[in-house]
């Protein structure tokens, strides 16, 4: 992890592909324990340090996550959140070049916990919610192409599968039917922009995560 920004009461970090932000039935180290320990250790902080999760993103993405380092900056965080106030711009490597440069996608998505997935589903279809993005090229490679992903509404892997239904799978993505994985695991999907107001002292926040270089080689320039 790399710490972005961090003040009194919020801590934002670059989470490696592969790191998970909470604890799960892996039993492996999560993001929320390391930042806790790189608190503790900064500050020479004896016993328990606080250490709030405001949002995740899937294990295989990298990119931007929000920890709140007080109590109160995490209950205004996750207020912000339900409200939509906090918002997120991804970026994404997908395999191909789409039609149009640019488009909104409309789906009803219904997820399988069983199997961890998620698929297009009809409108009325039990469980199907209504799943909406917006994306934009950045650039066009000879196999890949460069884009630009704003979600309207957050459903879990809503970017990987309405990406995937279009017939352009985020590089590395196997669960939705990438051709091949990439080599640290991962997928080529980036949480690369956060902007929200400061919960307490009100200023404008703007943090970005610096780009993998398989992203940097598609820019021009």
């Amino acid at each position: 992890m790399q710490v972005i920004y961090e003040d009194n009461h919020i801590i934002i970090v670059n989470k490696n592909p592969g790191e998970i932000v909470q604890g799960d039935k892996t039993g492996d180290t999560p993001l929320s324990e390391m930042v806790k320990e790189y608190l503790k250790v900064k500050y020479n902080k004896p016993g328990n340090v606080f250490c709030g999760v405001v949002h995740r993103i899937d294990r295989p993405v990298g990119g931007l996550v929000v920890f709140a380092k007080t109590s109160k900056a995490l209950t205004r965080l996750n207020d912000m959140l339900r409200k939509g106030e906090i918002h997120k711009t991804y970026w994404a490597l997908v395999e191909g070049r789409p039609e149009k440069e640019a488009a909104t996608l409309k789906d009803f998505l219904v997820s399988d916990g069983r199997i961890n997935k998620t698929f297009i589903a009809k409108k009325g279809d039990k469980d199907a919610k209504e799943s909406v993005l917006e994306y934009s090229t950045i650039a066009n490679g000879d196999h890949y192409s460069l884009l630009e992903v704003n979600l309207l509404t957050g459903r879990k892997h809503q970017i990987r599968c309405q990406l995937s239904s279009t017939g352009h799978p985020i590089k590395g993505d196997l669960k939705y039917g990438a051709k091949r994985s990439n080599k640290d695991g991962g997928i080529s999907l980036l949480a690369r922009r956060i902007e929200f107001v400061h919960p307490v002292s009100k200023e404008k926040i703007i943090a970005e995560a610096p780009l993998p270089s398989e992203f940097l080689k598609l820019l021009p320039g």
